[in-house]
C-alpha cells in the first residue's frame, strides 16, 4: 500500500464512560484520498470510536494522532480546526437558524463554500431561508453534512449519514459521496448498508465488543466474515 504516513492513526485506543469501558483496543488508519468504513454491529464501539477522534468522549489509553499531531488533550474546537470535519449521528442542526444560516454558521475558508455545497446538495439551495426545524430529516441530514463540508475539512467523518431515511434520499446521499470520494475527500464512513457503502470504500475495519477484529479490502469481506462479524 501507499507509503507516505496515514493522515488519521488511531492506535489501541481505550476509552470510557465513568467507570464502563466501552473501547479495548481499536485500531484504524485513514490516509489522504482514502475512504474507510468503520463497521460492526450495534453496540460495538462505533460511534465511540468516532467520539474519541473528534475528543468528545477522549480516549484513556493508547494514540490517535492526525496530520502527525497527538490529538491527546486537545478539546474538540481544537481538533475541528486541525480539519476533523463531522457530520454526527441525529441529523443535528440549528433548530432556529435557517439553512443558509446553518452553512456559514461554522464555515472556515477554503474551497467548499455555500455556492459549492449547494451544487452538491440542491435542496439545499430551494430550501435556504427556511429554518432548519421544517426540513424532512433526509434534509436536515443534507445540511449537516453540507455544514460539515463547510468546515473546509481534510478529513471529513459520517456517523450513520443515511439511517432511518427514505431510498430516494439515500441515494441522493450515496451519490454525494461518490462524489466527494472522486475529488479525493479524504473519509471515514459508519454506515450499515453495505450494498451503498462496500462500492466506494477503499478499506474497511470492524469492530467487535470495542476492538478492532478485521481490515481489509471490500473485495475481501467475504460472507464468513459477513456472519460472523456483522451478522448479515
Amino acid at each position: 500500500m501507499m507509503s507516505e504516513p496515514a493522515m488519521l492513526e488511531v492506535e489501541g485506543i481505550e476509552t470510557f464512560y465513568g467507570a464502563s469501558q466501552a473501547l479495548h483496543g481499536v485500531d484504524l488508519q485513514v490516509r489522504a484520498g482514502e475512504a474507510v468504513a468503520l463497521m460492526g454491529r450495534n453496540g460495538m464501539g462505533k460511534s465511540t470510536t468516532i467520539r474519541s477522534i473528534c475528543r468528545l468522549t477522549p480516549h484513556r489509553r493508547g494514540r490517535i494522532r492526525f496530520g502527525g499531531r497527538d490529538l491527546a488533550g486537545l478539546p474538540a474546537y481544537r481538533a475541528a480546526r486541525l480539519g476533523l470535519g463531522l457530520a454526527p449521528e441525529g441529523r443535528r442542526c440549528f433548530p432556529n437558524l435557517t439553512v443558509a444560516e446553518n452553512l456559514v454558521a461554522t464555515a472556515r475558508p477554503g474551497p467548499w463554500d455555500r455556492p459549492r455545497v449547494e451544487a452538491l446538495f440542491p435542496r439545499l439551495a430551494e430550501r435556504a431561508g427556511q429554518s432548519a426545524r421544517t426540513l424532512s430529516g433526509g434534509e436536515q441530514q443534507m445540511l449537516a453534512i453540507g455544514r460539515a463540508l463547510m468546515t473546509n475539512p481534510r478529513l471529513l467523518i459520517l456517523d450513520e449519514a443515511t439511517e432511518g431515511l427514505a431510498p430516494v434520499i439515500r441515494h441522493e446521499i450515496w451519490a454525494a459521496i461518490g462524489a466527494l470520494k472522486a475529488e479525493g475527500q479524504s473519509l471515514l464512513v459508519v454506515d450499515k448498508s453495505l450494498a451503498e457503502l462496500l462500492p466506494v470504500m477503499d478499506r474497511c475495519v470492524i469492530l467487535e465488543k470495542g476492538r478492532s477484529a478485521w481490515t481489509g479490502a471490500p473485495g475481501d469481506l467475504t460472507p464468513e466474515i459477513r456472519d460472523r462479524l456483522l451478522g448479515v
